[in-house]
């Protein structure tokens, strides 16, 4: 490709693009935009590219052991997640990180369940390993999911921790959920019936018990006895907040998509702030990584779909910590990626089709330049060029090349969206660790209704 000229925006985005050449200071330039910020949400502009993930994990890894960061929190159901937390810090009974994946067994289990994601879960106990050898047990890093699509595990978990501190309430806390037994586990039928008033919401019985929970926190912990007494109300806690607020998103999800997708991203955001809260310790505040979708953690202020008000975790997080967010967004021209043609579909290798001229991956494609990092977040010339509004690209984990303007653009001024973007031009599939897509049925694929 030619050079650009630099009086040409892609030219300008040149000048003051760091390449990436896949050496240890690749990433010194974002490490220095980061600073003393608390939360850094990394993105992908698909669910199912290999070098998204791979570059992720490189910028989390140097998070960690040169930034002191304390959790990674990712765009997954919260007990699936969970178990895979246990693996990293030493605990449960899986024997890898193959094993600990294996909660993730419903469409599309590609997200997780993929050699990337392994092979950083592997390095992950690691790290916390040489940590608690070193004495610093208490502040090994976790792995936590923020997604509120389990509803339906999540109550058996918060039935599970009470039968085991508080047996009345656990008894208690069945009568109220069985308003749910009839659904057969189907969240989108309970969703459906509660919203037309075909059958009693089961709204109230969550919130109460939820509630008691919160009443009866310190009395549980002291009842548990256990180590870790704390991590494992906490736990327990969130299933049954992820069950209040699952609850109303089926409900609401058959009244649009901005309802249903503005409940979900407020339960991810209030999911971080709950987490940032029960890591801190002894007056010095958590730092998280958070991995999730461009659509996520990109700030939906500065999108079209944020003008026709959904807003979403990037948003939040700037508005809730601000000055200490970092959003860094992912985005690729041509190359191939892992997905389905339709919902419960299995995993194909699709190739992704060369990005639409004027969008912002175009641009970036003329920069010319085959990996960078393009920091936003402070004024100049990238910025002003990066300001304007463009077509930008969002795959999820369904690709629909032959409808692809309709399907996977829309419009952003990426400039104000993110601090950073990360292009990579020719993106490859992420490699599944199972054949298909997973087990399906039981409850709403993961990312329903949108796909990211």
């Amino acid at each position: 490709m030619t050079t650009p000229s630099p009086a040409t925006p892609a030219g300008v985005l040149r000048v003051a693009a760091q390449p990436l050449r896949g050496d240890a200071h690749d990433y010194d330039g974002l490490l220095d935009l980061v600073g003393d910020a608390r939360f850094v949400l990394l993105g992908e502009a698909t669910h199912g590219t290999h070098e998204f993930y791979e570059e992720r994990a490189r910028i989390t890894r140097r998070l960690i052991e040169e930034k002191g960061f304390h959790a990674v929190a990712v765009e997954a159901d919260w007990p699936d997640a969970y178990r895979v937390n246990r693996y990293v810090r030493g605990q449960g009974e899986d024997a890898d990180a193959d094993a600990a994946l294996a909660g993730f067994r419903r469409f599309p289990n590609w997200m997780w369940r993929n050699t990337d994601v392994s092979r950083f879960v592997e390095w992950l106990r690691g790290h916390n390993d040489a940590a608690q050898a070193r004495g610093k047990a208490g502040r090994t890093v976790g792995f936590y999911g923020l997604d509120l699509y389990s509803m339906f595990t999540s109550i058996g978990e918060v039935l599970r921790y009470l039968a085991q501190v508080d047996p009345q309430a656990a008894a208690q806390a069945r009568a109220r959920y069985a308003c749910f037994d009839h659904y057969c586990e189907d969240s989108q039928h309970y969703g459906y019936t509660a919203n037309i008033d075909l059958s009693a919401s089961c709204e109230q019985g969550v919130i109460d018990q939820l509630h008691q929970m919160q009443q009866l926190a310190i009395d549980y912990m002291r009842r548990d006895g256990a180590g870790d007494a704390e991590d494992a109300f906490f736990y327990a806690q969130q299933n049954a907040r992820l069950v209040r607020n699952a609850e109303e998103y089926y409900r609401t999800m058959f009244r649009g998509r901005i309802a249903s997708w503005n409940l979900r991203d407020s339960h991810m955001a209030e999911t971080l702030d709950a987490l940032a809260r029960h890591l801190a310790r002894d007056g010095e505040p958590a730092k998280i990584v958070v991995w999730e979708h461009n659509s996520h953690i990109g700030d939906a202020r500065a999108t079209e779909v944020g003008e026709l008000g959904e807003w979403n975790v990037g948003e939040l997080a700037r508005k809730a910590y601000d000055g200490q967010t970092r959003l860094i967004g992912f985005t690729t021209y041509d190359g191939w990626v892992t997905a389905a043609s339709e919902w419960d579909g299995p995993a194909e290798h699709k190739q992704v089709r060369p990005a639409i001229a004027g969008s912002c991956e175009a641009l970036l494609h003329e920069v010319g330049i085959p990996r960078f990092v393009l920091p936003l977040r402070d004024d100049g010339p990238a910025r002003t060029v990066l300001v304007q509004r463009r077509l930008e690209r969002a795959i999820g984990v369904i690709y629909l090349p032959q409808t692809e303007r309709q399907s996977h653009y829309f419009t952003a001024r990426m400039a104000r969206q993110f601090d950073a973007v990360i292009h990579i031009d020719g993106t490859t599939a992420v490699r599944p660790l199972d054949r298909g897509g997973g087990r399906h049925g039981d409850e709403p694929p993961e990312t329903y209704p949108t796909g990211i």
